[in-house]
């Protein structure tokens, strides 16, 4: 077999990767799925998943790390939901933490949310590996933003970001968040 037909084009910055190995890039760092990785339902990417066009973003800490992609992407804000994840560029971005604890500040994270949507502001909204407090704090926006039920918040997440996988314990506060919601509407 001939390199070219082993070796496939980086999709991020076009550098060619050896493909049966899924080697990461020297350049941009993003890895080509192996072949037995393919087969998976979802592939690991180097860039944030768009949850709403030209705003919202669901990442992993892998993907905060990366600013030059960050900033092709136009993102200026990032919304840090594990404490224990540095903000790496705080020059080049504008952060907002939020504390370390069980229960997570959906009310804080939503508000600055929503600053960030009335400043036309791109924001990333990431944890350690994208599957649960991010996408749990990007579920209760769009429930709270939109008007979205908590089926429709999640499917919307999910087919945007497949790797999505809420613990219960998020579950639980999610759907405490979808009582509070309710009662404030006054639909329930």
């Amino acid at each position: 077999m001939r390199k070219r037909e082993r070796e496939n084009p980086c999709a991020v910055c076009g550098h060619y990767h050896k493909y049966e190995e899924g080697e990461v890039c020297g350049v941009c760092g993003h890895r080509m799925p192996a072949v037995a990785e393919k087969s998976s339902s979802f592939q690991v990417s180097a860039f944030p998943s768009e949850i709403l066009p030209e705003f919202l973003y669901l990442g992993s800490y892998d993907n905060a790390s990366r600013a030059e992609l960050l900033k092709t992407q136009g993102i200026s804000r990032i919304l840090n939901t594990v404490p224990a994840c540095q903000n790496l560029y705080k020059n080049s971005f504008t952060y907002h933490c939020l504390p370390d604890n069980q229960n997570l500040p959906f009310e804080d994270a939503i508000q600055f949310l929503e600053k960030c949507e009335k400043e036309n502001a791109r924001v990333l909204v990431h944890c350690m590996s994208g599957k649960n407090r991010s996408p749990a704090i990007v579920i209760a926006y769009l429930m709270k933003s939109k008007g979205w039920r908590l089926a429709q918040s999640y499917q919307w997440v999910k087919e945007r970001r497949a790797s999505v996988d809420i613990t219960q314990g998020l579950s639980f506060y999610v759907l405490l968040l979808v009582e509070l919601l309710l009662v404030k509407l006054k639909i329930v």
